[in-house]
């Protein structure tokens, strides 16, 4: 009889997993994307560049990985109060976006999704796709009266990422005071049913 375990190798190394995001975030951080290549993060991780290609097929997947690891901070979980849950969201998705290794990451992830995309669809996937399910039924717990029953969930989720971008990523330079609140506010009125 074969033993399956034995047949199916050696079980990966959870710490060389750890290693090696911990590395490429500290690469993203303090030297940008463009220096943080497989054989980079190797070196500073100690680990040879084939332990990486077998957990991620390409540079790029990597650096996915470890600027968004999983969205498991994002607290989804309704209160029936849309503004306070709307504020909640929209914290945790700045906070998520303004990270050092987000920060120096994400404008590199974005130009290789344009230069190839039909390749790359992860990031599109963890930081919306993923989510929707969750926040659909955060609206649909909302207080009776409190979002209309015909609003496009979808796209109010699209609006509050795209808002927690520019927060991240561009208003810092507008000199303009931190929009913060004021976006939730109209996040709210937008998803408020129509008055007569």
């Amino acid at each position: 009889m074969v033993d399956e375990d034995a047949s199916r190798g050696r079980p990966r190394d959870p710490h060389i997993d750890d290693a090696v995001l911990a590395a490429t975030r500290e690469l993203l951080a303090q030297q940008g994307f463009a220096a943080t290549t497989v054989q980079a993060v190797a070196r500073r991780a100690g680990v040879g560049a084939s332990a990486i290609y077998r957990r991620w097929p390409s540079r790029i997947e990597l650096i996915e990985s470890a600027v968004f690891p999983h969205l498991d901070g994002l607290d989804l979980s309704p209160t029936g109060d849309v503004s306070a849950d709307l504020g909640r969201l929209m914290n945790s998705y700045c906070q998520l976006f303004s990270a050092p290794a987000a920060r120096a990451g994400l404008p590199g992830l974005l130009a290789a999704y344009q230069a190839e995309p039909d390749r790359h669809r992860v990031l599109p996937e963890r930081i919306g796709q993923d989510v929707r399910p969750a926040f659909r039924a955060m609206l649909a717990a909302a207080d009776p009266g409190a979002v209309d029953q015909g609003v496009d969930a979808d796209a109010v989720l699209d609006m509050l990422i795209g808002s927690a971008l520019y927060r991240s990523f561009i208003q810092p330079f507008t000199g303009r005071a931190d929009p913060g609140d004021q976006i939730t506010s109209l996040l709210v009125r937008a998803v408020r049913p129509a008055r007569a």
